[in-house]
Formats: structure tokens, sequence, C-alpha cells
């Protein structure tokens, strides 16, 4: 098989030849956008998920479905060591350059980046990490009070009705939310309740890990009524048919269908492995139909890439006490399961481990699922782990 015709992309964040079943999720959040464009109410969505289920590759479809619409957005990463408004501010300040080339928003446009000058400005003391070019003297009393929470409101206020009035809507595309410091969360969740209440045309479209939906009610209380928490998770088997089928038949090339079922299994559907799954089964086949033989062969492959790539990352970011936690994790199976049975097996209280639980849980390699239970982050990482940490030793080690 001709390597350089491989349609498959496994990578962080790159888009898959087929986005196979995200079709509903992405005319929900479309509905929602042109209702807001519209003037009509319509909650702001944050879609939560594990590891590898492609939120940001459908965080980025679906912007590119926004402006399609002629709306404006903005694009943001919410790393670990990086605050709101410092990752806010320039976006901001290119939507609105662009709402002030428009006749009919020009003078509101202008006044919103006054009001991010103010902001910037009464903020920089707090947040040292905001950096961006301003094109106004700020207006005094505009967004410049040094109260993240009130100047936020005022901002997104002033960029709503630029957006208003060009008869748009500004959309806020923010992945890795669940990074966000709590009180940074908190400001933006009221800024947004804000332009809600006004009708303004600004909403977000969030994505983050499963532990996102809480962090977000305890922000502010009112968080579950004011988004949609849709849960992206894995492929059916249909859905992850097509996702490995179809990219391949766009370049001439079938499947034996033992060797999709088997394709389907090592990956349970996980966007990010099919594509790890199918690249290497087009690598190793040496013709068309790829048969389950060719499948078995590229799994050895497929699991090193992994090992090397998507899960060494996450493992290399650890301390010890935490790869031992994670690896007592694993003995016990995929999860998820009770901390105190992760304790037990590590022969301790289950109160010695708060602070490694923590860690790990802000690192976003594990979260509850329920009060009391802890599960993986990152599908598959249980194998992983026995992989890397093999035998018995890592139970004596610390």
């Amino acid at each position: 098989m001709d390597p350089i015709t491989n349609p498959y992309s496994p990578g962080a964040g790159s888009p898959p030849p087929e986005l196979a079943g995200r079709d509903e999720i992405r005319e929900r959040v479309r509905i929602s956008i042109a209702r807001l464009k519209a003037g009509r109410a319509a909650k702001s969505v944050l879609m939560v998920g594990l590891r590898g289920v492609g939120k940001t590759v459908l965080l980025d479809r679906m912007r590119l479905d926004a402006e399609a619409a002629g709306v404006h957005t903005i694009r943001i990463e919410a790393p670990e060591n990086r605050s709101l408004p410092a990752l806010l501010a320039p976006q901001l300040r290119l939507s609105l350059l662009k709402l002030s080339r428009i006749d009919a928003a020009r003078d509101l446009a202008q006044r919103g980046l006054r009001a991010l000058a103010g902001f910037a400005q009464s903020l920089k003391v707090t947040f040292r990490d905001i950096e961006v070019g301003l094109d106004f003297e700020a207006e005094p009393g505009l967004a410049d009070n040094g109260d993240l929470e009130g100047d936020l409101t005022t901002l997104l206020e002033q960029a709503g009705m630029a957006a208003q009035s060009a008869n748009s809507a500004l959309v806020i595309f923010i992945d890795e939310l669940q990074y966000v410091e709590e009180s940074q969360l908190s400001a933006l969740i009221s800024a947004l309740h804000r332009c809600a209440q006004s009708r303004l045309p600004v909403t977000v479209v969030g994505a983050g890990l499963p532990q996102l939906r809480g962090r977000a009610g305890n922000a502010k209380s009112y968080a579950e009524r004011l988004f949609d928490f849709p849960q992206i998770g894995a492929l059916s088997e249909e859905e992850a048919t097509v996702a490995i089928v179809k990219p391949a038949q766009d370049e001439g090339v079938e499947y034996q269908a033992e060797a999709v079922r088997s394709i389907v299994i090592k990956t349970r559907g996980y966007p990010y492995f099919l594509q790890e799954w199918g690249n290497h089964a087009w690598d190793v086949a040496t013709q068309s139909p790829i048969t389950a033989l060719d499948v078995e062969q590229a799994s050895g492959e497929a699991i090193a890439a992994l090992d090397e790539s998507f899960f060494r990352v996450r493992f290399e970011r650890l301390t010890p006490a935490e790869k031992k936690y994670l690896r007592a994790m694993a003995e016990l199976g995929p999860g998820p399961h009770r901390s105190g049975d992760i304790a037990t097996s590590l022969g301790k209280q289950v109160q010695a481990f708060g602070p490694t639980r923590n860690s790990l849980i802000a690192k976003g390699m594990i979260w509850s699922p329920s009060h009391g239970d802890t599960s993986f982050t990152v599908p598959l990482f249980d194998e992983f782990m026995k992989r890397v940490m093999p035998g018995d030793d890592w139970n004596s080690a610390l």
C-alpha cells in the first residue's frame, strides 16, 4: 500500500478524514448559534469527555461551521499555567477590530476596544501574563475597576453589542476548559449569564475532561441552567466502522469485515485509537483488501506508537508517588474504583493519598465519576501502566 495516500491522521487535534458519529452534536450547536444570532435565547455548550474522543477536532469543526454562517469566533486553549484574561484579551481584540470594519458596528466595536484597554490595564497587576495591543485609549469607568467578574462582564457586553449591531454573534471556543481556575471560570460564567439576560449574542462552546461539569457547578450554582453538557464518548460499532472503512474506500481500498471488527474491538471505538490502528494497518497491508492478519500485525506497532506518544507524554509528567497510585488503579482494572480500594491495595489509609489524588485530578489524569470513585481520564491507560511498570516491584517502591 502506498504510504503517501494513507488517509488516516493520528495526532493531537488532527482532523480525521471522516468525522463519524458527531453530526447530532454539530447540528445541536449550529442551531444554538443560529438562535443566538437571530436574537433568541440559547444555552452555551460545554462538551465533556475522556482524552482521545475527538473533542478538539470537534471544537475546530464547529468553529468552521460557525464562521461559514457569518459568525465572529474566538478560539483559545486553556493551558495549566495561563490566566483566562491573558488568553481572552488578544483574541477579543482581533474580533473587535474585525467588527470595527463593519459600518453598522464601528462605534460599538471601538467602544469595546476602549473597554479592552481599561480591562487590560486594570487587571495587569493581578494577571501579569496579560499582553495585548491597545488600539484606543481606555475610557474611564469602562471595564477598569480591577474586579475580574465585573470587568469581564462589561467587556463581553460591549463585544456582544457590537456583534449584535453587525447582525452577527460572538462565539468563544475554549479547549481544555477544566484547567481554568475556579475564580476565573466563575467570572466567565457570570459574564455569560449577564449577556444571556440582556439577550446579547455572546456564547461559549467549550470542551474539557469530565470533571468540568462539577467545576462549573462549583464556580456558579446556576451553571447547569446556563450550559448544556453533552457527553462526547467512544463511537458505536457502526460509527467506528464508518470511521475506518470510508477513508480507505475513498482511496479505492477495502477492508475484510473481520479486520474491521478486530480494529473496533481493540480500540473500543475511541476516535484517536481508530486513527492509530487504521494508519498502521494501512502501512502493514500490501494490497486490498486489508485483512485481519494485517490488523493483527499492525496492532503491535499501533500500541508501541501510543506508548511512545499519547500515553508516554502524560506518564512523564507524573511524580513517582503519582505513578505508583495509577499503577495501583491499573492493577484493579479499567475502573472506576473506590478510593478506599486503591488505598487498601497500597497498604495505607485513604486519607494518606488525598494530596496525590488531588494532584492527579489537577493534572487531568483522573476524575471522580461519583463521590468516592476514581477513574482514568485516558482510555486504556490501565493497560499502558501495566506495560510500563510490569511485575510486582512497583508496589514495593517508595
